[in-house]
């Protein structure tokens, strides 16, 4: 069901007790008019300025209030939310469903890059958890282990020892005592889902439009099949995509109409961007050779993953710079070590590379290579030791 409207007025005509999830994201408090447009060069806005703090509180609880009315006791609410104003948010929730229903504070940690503010980068946002009760339905979720494990430790019974500290459990004739299985580590509160890079199919242009991956977490985690989901502030639709692909019926509000009829085309043809991050991990990522790791963090140098030319870039005591380092291979003649890295750069402007030699490896030929005929803009480094003291000047 799809409802256009002001979700206080709206919540009201509910049936009571009827909602197993309620999930909002509504204006952060930026003080600021949210505008994006689409591919089509369609402008999606929203207003998210007000007078002051006091309204903005008042105008969340009011429909916080509302929200409760419709969950049921079994039921919880997720309020998404950022630095701006989730102080005042955490005690609007607090006052309506009580600090004793709180459950979690969920970190969503994302990367994204701006040099456009003075200070730390913004890199997550906040999603307060409550239960309506504490008979809240809750689905646990494991993940593995981390690789820094000793699983072959996960497995042994531990016991409080006499001084009360934990220790292995052994039997009679001193053997440790082995548990049957292991479900794996309960998922905890800080959850990396990259946010939607602008090339994204699942983007329609909406701002502040959120992952379909996060919601299907969240509604999994406190939800089952033919569970009802509502979105009382439903934007672009996510949370009602995300309900349709994991079979829960779902209601979505927004004063806007706008809104509306993007959600209904988005319900028409749900399209989901998976991320190859979450599938394959960051490992999958990391292919450079450990030899070469092992010389590039010696020499201070911000290593380049999966590009066959280039090792990495050139770091100074402050920042790095657009100088691509390559080091010789151990089976690698100089003159081919040269051409990967020229070929690597054969497209970017940059006016400085820097080899290290590793070896003295030459190709067969006729006659020797001669090292005047080098690409002038190829520095030839020797002495590592030597480059570490200057390596500042380049």
């Amino acid at each position: 069901m799809l409802i256009q409207g002001d979700c206080k007025k709206e919540l009201q005509k509910i049936e009571q007790n009827s909602i197993d999830l309620i999930y909002l994201d509504p204006p952060f408090f930026t003080q600021k008019k949210q505008a994006l447009k689409n591919k089509n060069n369609k402008e999606y806005s929203f207003e998210d300025s007000w007078d002051n703090i006091n309204i903005y509180k008042n105008y969340i609880q009011e429909r916080l209030e509302e929200c409760k009315k419709v969950l049921k006791s079994t039921g919880s609410i997720f309020l998404h939310c950022d630095r701006s104003a989730s102080h005042y948010l955490r005690i609007a929730l607090d006052e309506v469903f009580g600090p004793e229903n709180f459950q979690s504070e969920i970190i969503w940690s994302y990367k994204r890059w701006s040099n456009a503010k003075k200070g730390l980068l913004n890199a997550h946002q906040l999603i307060f958890f409550y239960g309506k009760t504490k008979n809240f339905k809750f689905n646990p979720v494991y993940t593995d282990y981390s690789p820094t494990t000793n699983l072959d430790q996960i497995f042994q019974k531990r016991v409080r020892g006499e001084n009360g500290k934990t220790v292995y459990k052994t039997s009679k004739n001193g053997n440790t005592v082995l548990m049957k299985e292991k479900k794996g580590v309960p998922l905890s509160d800080v959850w990396e889902i990259p946010y939607l890079n602008p090339k994204a199919k699942e983007r329609v242009g909406y701002p502040t439009q959120k992952p379909i991956l996060l919601l299907e977490k969240i509604i999994e985690l406190v939800t089952d099949k033919e569970d009802i989901v509502l979105d009382p502030f439903c934007g672009s639709g996510t949370t009602l995509v995300a309900s349709q692909l994991l079979n829960r019926k779902y209601v979505g509000i927004d004063k806007s109409q706008e809104a509306i009829d993007l959600t209904k085309e988005r319900l028409k043809n749900p399209i989901k961007t998976e991320s190859e991050l979450l599938k394959k991990g960051k490992e999958a990522y990391l292919n450079q050779d450990p030899k070469i790791l092992d010389i590039l963090n010696h020499l201070n140098i911000i290593p380049v993953q999966r590009n066959k030319g280039i090792d990495g870039f050139l770091k100074t005591k402050k920042s790095f710079k657009p100088i691509p380092v390559r080091i010789q291979k151990e089976s690698e003649t100089l003159e081919l070590a040269i051409k990967l890295l020229l070929q690597a750069c054969k497209k970017n402007g940059y006016k400085k590379k820097i080899l290290i030699k590793t070896n003295s490896l030459q190709t067969t030929q006729l006659f020797a290579f001669d090292d005047q005929n080098i690409d002038k803009s190829v520095i030839i480094v020797d002495d590592i030791d030597k480059f570490c003291e200057d390596k500042v000047n380049f």
